[in-house]
C-alpha cells in the first residue's frame, strides 16, 4: 500500500484526501473488530457489545466519506496511509480482559477521534490550495462530532461504574482555565525540554481564555455543578473536564456565537490535551 512520499501533512488531491480518510476509518473498523471477537472468545459479551457500539460508529463515518467521494464524483482508486499511526487499541487487544472495562474502552475511542482530529486540523493548515483546506476542515469538524458523542458515552460509563459519589467544589470555566495555566506553567518549568515551550505557549493560551470568559461568560453547563477537588489539582483530568464543558456548550449555548466560540475552545483544548499526553509519556 502506498504512502505520501512529500511532507507528511500535505495532500496532494481531493482523491488522495479522501483515500486517507477511507483508510483511517478501515483501520479503526479492523481494530474494534478484533476486540470485539477477543471479548467473545474470552467470555465478556459486555465489552464485547462496546466494541460492537465502536464498529458501527465507525461504519457510519466510513459511509459518510464513501457518500462524500460518491458526490464528488472522485474514483475510489487512492489507498493512503497516514503519515503516523492514529489508531491505538491502548493495549486492550492483550491484557486481560478483567482489567477492561467500558468507560475504558469508551476512553479509548475518545483519544483516538482526537488524534484524528488533531490530524486534520494540521492537514488544513499545510494545505496547498483552498479545496483541499476546505476539506480537510470539514474531516475536523466531523471528527469533532464523534469526539463529542463518544465523550458523552463515556461519562454515562463512568457514571453507571461508579458506586460512590465524591464531594464537589465550585468552580466557574475563567478559574478552572487559570488553574490550567498554573499546572502548565509549572510543567514547563520542570527543566528545560523540547516541550517546555509548547507547554508556556498552552498556558497563555488558557489564560487568554480565561481572561475571555471573566469578559463575556459561557451560559452555564452541568457538568460544572460537581467537580471533585482531585480533578482541579492534577493538569490532565483538569484538560479533560474543560474539554468536555466546551463541547456541551458548543452543543447547547443558547447562541450561534457562544456555540462558535465553544467548538473553538474545545479544539484549542484537545490540542492542549495532546500537548499534556506528549509531556506526561516522556
Amino acid at each position: 500500500m502506498a504512502r505520501t512520499q512529500s511532507d507528511p501533512w500535505e495532500i496532494a488531491s481531493m482523491n488522495e484526501l479522501l483515500g486517507l480518510a477511507r483508510t483511517m476509518e478501515q483501520e479503526a473498523i479492523d481494530g474494534y473488530v478484533a476486540l470485539a471477537r477477543r471479548m467473545q472468545e474470552m467470555g465478556q459479551p459486555d465489552l464485547a457489545g462496546v466494541f460492537e457500539t465502536l464498529i458501527a460508529e465507525e461504519e457510519g463515518h466510513l459511509a459518510k466519506v464513501n457518500d462524500w467521494q460518491t458526490a464528488t464524483g472522485q474514483p475510489k482508486s487512492a489507498i493512503v496511509h497516514p503519515p503516523e499511526a492514529l489508531f491505538d487499541d491502548e493495549g486492550a487487544g492483550i491484557i486481560a480482559p478483567e482489567m477492561l472495562s467500558a468507560y475504558r474502552a469508551f476512553s479509548m475511542a475518545v483519544r483516538n477521534e482526537e488524534r484524528a482530529f488533531v490530524f486534520w486540523t494540521y492537514v488544513a493548515a499545510h494545505a496547498k490550495s483552498a479545496e483541499i483546506a476546505k476539506a480537510a476542515e470539514r474531516m475536523a469538524h466531523e471528527e469533532l462530532g464523534h469526539v463529542a458523542k463518544l465523550r458523552s458515552e463515556r461519562r454515562r460509563a463512568f457514571h453507571l461504574e461508579r458506586r460512590t459519589s465524591t464531594d464537589a467544589a465550585k468552580a466557574d470555566l475563567s478559574r478552572l482555565e487559570t488553574r490550567l495555566a498554573d499546572h502548565l506553567q509549572m510543567l514547563a518549568a520542570i527543566g528545560e525540554t523540547d516541550d517546555s515551550d509548547r507547554l508556556r505557549m498552552l498556558a497563555e493560551e488558557a489564560r487568554i481564555r480565561a481572561e475571555k470568559l471573566v469578559q463575556t461568560p459561557f451560559s452555564s453547563t452541568p457538568l460544572l455543578d460537581a467537580v471533585p477537588d482531585t480533578v482541579v489539582e492534577q493538569v490532565l483530568p483538569l484538560c479533560e473536564l474543560l474539554t468536555d464543558c466546551y463541547i456541551d456548550l458548543g452543543q447547547t449555548a443558547p447562541d450561534e456565537s457562544q456555540r462558535d466560540r465553544a467548538q473553538r475552545s474545545a479544539a484549542e483544548m484537545i490540542h492542549c490535551l495532546r500537548g499534556v499526553r506528549i509531556w506526561l509519556a516522556r
